[in-house]
């Protein structure tokens, strides 16, 4: 038999002599406004146990979603359970609302389920997942090459806190690829031009920002509290240090560094995994001579290869605050944009590394300016 498809007015009449109005939606599209005096029972929950919403099989029940596709499959099974006095509503809540009929809106942050509703329909995210980055602290080392698009998109992701450090200003050379950076905030610090830019991408977001050179001595205090610390240096005494404070601190840290044209990524999480996530140092115990690891300023880099690198870093972080899909711990991906080919390299944890052997206390900072710079 087929399944009836009513009007939103119909639908309403039908409501005021005694039928049951479900919104089958999920939780968070019924916040921004659902059908005055619907039921809110989100499709899966209904279809699992429906006797608990609806315990007569001859009860007349309406179904609405958004716009009519849902609520009918949800009619459909609770067809096949047995109930069989069923509508789906024509047009869904959009219909309903664009011919006025009554609606409630509840009294809730409109501009969360808003912002962030493409987030909130994917089941691996949803709102909890939503609140999870929301409470995030994420510290950025680098407002630069790397930095300027893992902050954009971790802003624009919702991830409620990040500390930036950066003791350089804009400059126009950084315009090529830094994207926070803008030609009229040449000359100001770093940290100040992408609080502008991310604030107004966010409005939302808190910015911590510190215009000071990471050392030893400030480490701790700019990363203790993170989450998640993202390297986004161009130089190997902070990619170290980082390193070391990090597994210090147990805090994962999501690498990230180019040349020319190639680019890498990994997530080094030894501090909370010893024995099992190899660190920094288990891939590179050395640090190379400094002639044949020169910066951006003396090689050179494709502007958009930074972008690349620094969206999978974004990407990285954000799985590692919702605890979803598997990281890059363990793992170095090589990109290589001339021919547009990644390629993965396995890593192996160093049990004998002088940072995260198991059970090896921490053997403190060091002088990571003298390390680097070779006999």
């Amino acid at each position: 038999m087929a399944i009836a498809t009513i009007s939103p007015a119909d639908a309403l009449r039908r409501q005021q002599t005694g039928a049951l109005l479900i919104d089958v939606r999920e939780a968070h599209e019924r916040a921004t406004g659902f059908a005055t005096g619907a039921l809110g029972i989100a499709r899966a929950e209904l279809e699992a146990d429906p006797q608990a919403a609806v315990p007569g099989l001859d009860a007349e029940v309406l179904l609405i979603c958004q716009s009519g596709a849902r609520s009918m499959k949800a009619a459909q099974a609770l067809e096949a359970a047995g109930y069989t006095h069923l509508a789906s509503i024509e047009g869904g809540t959009s219909r309903w609302i664009a011919e006025g009929l009554p609606v409630t809106t509840p009294d809730v942050d409109t501009d969360f389920y808003d912002r962030y509703s493409r987030h909130l329909r994917l089941p691996e995210v949803g709102e909890a997942g939503q609140r999870r980055l929301e409470a995030a602290r994420v510290a950025m080392v680098g407002a630069g090459g790397l930095g300027s698009p893992a902050a954009y998109y971790l802003a624009a992701a919702g991830v409620g806190t990040l500390v930036l450090a950066d003791d350089d200003v804009v400059d126009r050379s950084n315009l090529q690829r830094q994207i926070l950076h803008t030609d009229a905030r040449i000359g100001v610090a770093k940290v100040e031009s992408a609080r502008v830019a991310l604030s107004a991408l966010n409005p939302r977001l808190r910015i911590e920002a510190f215009p000071e050179r990471i050392t030893a001595a400030n480490v701790e205090r700019l990363i203790g509290d993170a989450d998640v610390v993202i390297d986004g240096a161009d130089n190997f005494p902070v990619r170290y240090l980082l390193n070391d404070a990090c597994v210090k601190l147990g805090k994962p840290l999501v690498y990230g560094a180019v040349h020319r044209f190639e680019g890498q990524v990994s997530v080094y999480d030894a501090g909370r995994r010893r024995g099992e996530a190899p660190c920094y140092r288990c891939l590179f115990p050395e640090p190379p001579p400094p002639e044949a690891a020169p910066n951006c300023a003396e090689a050179g880099v494709l502007g958009v290869l930074p972008g690349v690198i620094g969206l999978l870093q974004a990407t990285e972080a954000i799985k590692l605050i919702l605890g979803i899909g598997e990281s890059l711990a363990g793992r170095l991906l090589n990109f290589d944009a001339l021919a547009m080919r990644f390629r993965e390299t396995r890593l192996r944890p160093d049990q004998d590394c002088v940072v995260c052997a198991p059970g090896r206390e921490f053997p403190g900072y060091i002088d990571y300016a003298r390390f680097c710079a070779g006999p």
